[in-house]
């Protein structure tokens, strides 16, 4: 209990996350439905009220003080319910949760010494009915997932977590050297006097410059959730964020940041020096009409770096098929699905074997259709 209390910090919730409902004293969540405040019980529904106008600021990279990772590692926070009084124990990471004796929306302080505030929003615009369905027709068009999965698969109920994400803004200016290759057909005849052909490969060196503006290069934040099924969830339409107001994380989970600014920012930098390379050698391609590249080094400089720290939407769920857990995920704002289901071998034996067949008509003609049908007399 000792080392418990030395990792324990006291955390303030809210106000004005949980709110009553003014017709039946209920706790009122955010209502993707409505973009708003909503309650549960009795259907009232209220407007939030923003103090500005607009999206999350742009703000400057060079000037960042916060910029490390934040390593929470057994960290604990311990909320006092302003409801009803009631001490509860979260995770360090956690920004929001529900107070599990009075169902009262615990929506911490998101700021604190050692971290920066989200700056913006990309609230819920689905609902878990709407990610529940979407998953169904997922599911059902997984030709490799088994027959009984589908028809067995109920997700378990949805969790509507916030997460943090990175943005970046840049002008980049690259300049590259490179190989590109253009091929020509050479005849020659053999010692026999016959002739034949044979592709040749003539290689030119090329340089050149090249600019790209990027917007909004996204970098998760968290470390503690599967980063390829949060991947397939993109892309978010991230220019519809809103300046970040607690009242949009009530009713769901939310988590703040461990990947810190200076960590995101190399990652976005890898991320961008591949789009960069890639565009370049299809300039190469393009503009040299070559029918090969090779060789291709980049130089690059960054300038007018701008970064957002975001909360962004997801519904997380699983299903069960043979006593294994799949799990899977909702972009919550576009409806996109995401995850991993189970899959059946004998589907997969079955495309080989017709795959096979196919390459052995190809490759043995008329012949083999035959003999395939003298199987069958």
């Amino acid at each position: 209990m000792d080392g418990m209390n030395e990792n324990m910090t006291q955390a303030s919730t809210l106000k004005e996350t949980d709110k009553k409902c003014p017709q039946c004293g209920g706790v009122m969540d955010f209502d993707p439905n409505i973009g708003g405040m909503a309650c549960p019980y009795c259907g009232y529904e209220e407007e939030i009220v923003q103090d500005e106008a607009g999206s999350a600021a742009e703000l400057d990279f060079e000037s960042a003080e916060k910029t490390e990772n934040c390593d929470w590692g057994a960290q604990k926070k311990q909320i006092i319910c302003k409801s009803c009084g009631a001490e509860t124990i979260y995770d360090a990471l956690d920004v929001a949760n529900e107070c599990p004796y009075c169902g009262s929306n615990q929506v911490m302080e998101a700021n604190d010494e050692n971290t920066i505030a989200p700056g913006g929003v990309v609230p819920f615009a689905i609902t878990n009915e709407v990610a529940s369905a979407n998953f169904k027709q997922w599911i059902g068009k997984k030709f490799f997932c088994p027959k009984l999965a589908k028809q067995s698969a109920e997700p378990d109920a949805f969790t509507g977590i916030y997460l943090p994400y990175w943005t970046f803004d840049t002008d980049t200016f690259s300049r590259y050297s490179g190989k590109y290759g253009k091929d020509r057909t050479v005849k020659e005849k053999d010692s026999q006097g016959n002739t034949t052909t044979r592709t040749v490969t003539d290689w030119h060196r090329t340089s050149g410059t090249y600019k790209l503006a990027i917007d909004d290069e996204l970098v998760q934040g968290s470390e503690r959730h599967n980063s390829a099924i949060l991947k397939g969830l993109e892309p978010f339409e991230t220019a519809k964020n809103v300046p970040y107001k607690p009242e949009y994380v009530a009713g769901f989970a939310a988590e703040r940041y461990s990947v810190g600014l200076k960590a995101a920012w190399e990652k976005a930098k890898n991320s961008i020096s591949g789009k960069i390379k890639s565009n370049i050698t299809s300039k190469i391609y393009d503009e040299c009409n070559a029918d090969h590249v090779k060789d291709v080094k980049v130089s690059t400089t960054y300038s007018k770096i701008t970064y957002k720290y975001l909360m962004l939407p997801i519904w997380c769920s699983s299903f069960k098929y043979n006593d294994k857990v799949y799990q899977f995920m909702v972009n919550g704002q576009t409806g996109k699905v995401y995850g991993k289901t189970p899959i059946s071998v004998g589907k997969v034996i079955l495309v080989i074997a017709i795959v096979l067949v196919i390459l052995f008509i190809i490759f043995c003609g008329a012949g083999a259709i035959g003999a395939i049908g003298n199987l069958f007399n």
